[in-house]
């Protein structure tokens, strides 16, 4: 049986999927710093570092990231925050994604799947580049 979250808690955790909407690093950071799981999840499965990253916020991204979030979770439609990354064309979160070991090719969409998709060659290129050295 799930319990119910009360009124504040609630509150309290739409709060938190706002800072990371809002690209709040600090103020989130620092909440995740105090003890707010980084992987915080809402409703639809978005991860904070989903929400960041969808709302191009790549210090964010990068703040979640350094944190220990996950970058392979997928929200309920399968999505990624490289996914979304992609999708918004913010190359400072791609590639912080993918610095972290972010796969281009999971979710579904997958992020080389959006880009292609949506005819991003910039992100396509980004994506499947291959690392230097």
């Amino acid at each position: 049986m799930i319990e119910e979250l009360d009124a504040e808690t609630l509150a309290f955790a739409h709060r938190m999927f706002d800072l990371a909407r809002e690209g709040a690093t600090d103020e989130l950071a620092a909440y995740v710093d105090a003890g707010l799981p980084v992987d915080l999840t809402n409703d639809k499965g978005d991860t904070l570092l989903i929400l960041a990253a969808s709302h191009a916020h790549p210090d964010t991204v990068a703040a979640l990231l350094r944190r220990g979030a996950d970058h392979s979770r997928t929200n309920d439609r399968g999505q990624t925050a490289l996914a979304a990354a992609a999708f918004r064309r913010s190359e400072g979160s791609v590639r912080a994604l993918l610095a972290a070991g972010a796969d281009p090719g999971h979710g579904s969409p997958s992020a080389v799947e959006t880009a292609g998709f949506f005819d991003l060659p910039d992100m396509l290129a980004l994506l499947t580049a291959r690392p230097a050295g």
